[in-house]
């Protein structure tokens, strides 16, 4: 026999109340994760102030993109932006007034992080193509590597260019083409050499993302979107990694942004793309604050004439902080 009853009082009744009581909270806990953020400079450590000025202000560059990924600074006074989801690659002149100038340089299926090879070429890492390209100033390009063993890359996503002058690049699986198969069982971390080799460096994270070299080129930084970890491993000549450890980890509320494109500056501290903004680390893996964005953050990169400017992908927005550190650039020897 039924005890659901209609009168107050009856166990129907409280249950219903109990069930709007748990929808209001509910609701009222994803309106606050959707409330928009507003720009902070969160210290966890007295050393953030050393990196960013207290009085620093974060700046809108350009918006109006799809999403925004991929940005790398050209010393002839540009960024470069992949527009993911609009399948394009811009140049973006920040200086330029009234407004930044953008200019497109080439239309491709899903392109992500970039990096500049050793002979001053931008590298980009293209989902739709499956394949790391090298695109030249007339936004024409090459494939330089799309397989691992005859088999195709599921959708690199992040690259680097290492103290070898070979490329870092990682394979997960997040933006794998819709109906195409995934022909490498396991999300890699790869090796591009000058002679068009590749090699696997790792294939135990879950969904490595970014990754960045120290200034010395002694440890690779990669983090895992899935797990929200920033491991480390020691680098052995010939790019061979050893000893991996977990770094941080980077906690926040759903919703919030994961652990995605990062960049160090030339002590080696870290900036990572993280929940609510960037998140800074020490070398020793000291979380020493938060640059707390109104947008979840994709990937940042050094720019600028001094390389002291943070520039930071954010969904539809590029934006921009000045900061009292200066960014490593790993191609400097480069171009």
């Amino acid at each position: 026999m039924s005890t659901v009853q209609g009168r107050s009082g009856q166990p129907g009744f409280l249950l219903a109340c109990l069930a709007s009581i748990c929808l209001c909270c509910a609701s009222f806990a994803q309106a606050q994760q959707r409330a928009p953020r507003t720009f902070e400079l969160r210290a966890a450590s007295p050393q953030f102030w050393k990196l960013l000025d207290r009085k620093a202000e974060l700046s809108t560059v350009a918006d109006g993109f799809k999403f925004t990924e991929g940005p790398i600074w050209d010393r002839h006074g540009f960024l470069y932006v992949s527009d993911e989801q609009g399948n394009k690659i811009y140049r973006i002149f920040p200086d330029r007034q009234p407004e930044a100038r953008k200019e497109l340089l080439l239309e491709i299926g899903d392109p992500d992080g970039s990096t500049f090879d050793r002979r001053g070429r931008l590298i980009n890492c293209a989902s739709i193509p499956r394949a790391v390209l090298a695109i030249e100033p007339d936004g024409k390009y090459k494939v330089l590597a799309d397989k691992y063993e005859g088999k195709r890359f599921s959708s690199p996503n992040d690259i680097v260019t290492g103290p070898d002058g070979a490329l870092y690049f990682t394979d997960p699986n997040l933006d794998l083409p819709k109906g195409q198969p995934q022909e490498i069982p396991f999300q890699g971390v790869y090796r591009l050499g000058d002679d068009g080799s590749v090699r696997l460096l790792l294939k135990d994270l879950q969904e490595p993302n970014g990754l960045a070299f120290s200034p010395d080129g002694k440890h690779l930084y990669i983090d895992d979107s899935k797990t929200r970890n920033i491991h480390v491993y020691d680098v052995r000549p010939g790019g061979d990694l050893t000893n991996g450890r977990v770094f941080g980890t980077e906690e926040g509320p759903q919703g919030s942004g994961s652990a995605d494109g990062m960049r160090v500056d030339v002590k080696g501290n870290l900036f990572v793309t993280g929940p609510e903004g960037i998140w800074v680390w020490s070398p020793d893996g000291t979380h020493l604050g938060t640059i707390v964005l109104p947008k979840s953050a994709a990937n940042v990169a050094w720019g600028d004439s001094d390389f002291r400017t943070l520039y930071i992908t954010a969904r539809d927005s590029v934006y921009r902080i000045r900061t009292k550190t200066r960014g490593f650039d790993p191609s400097a020897k480069s171009h």
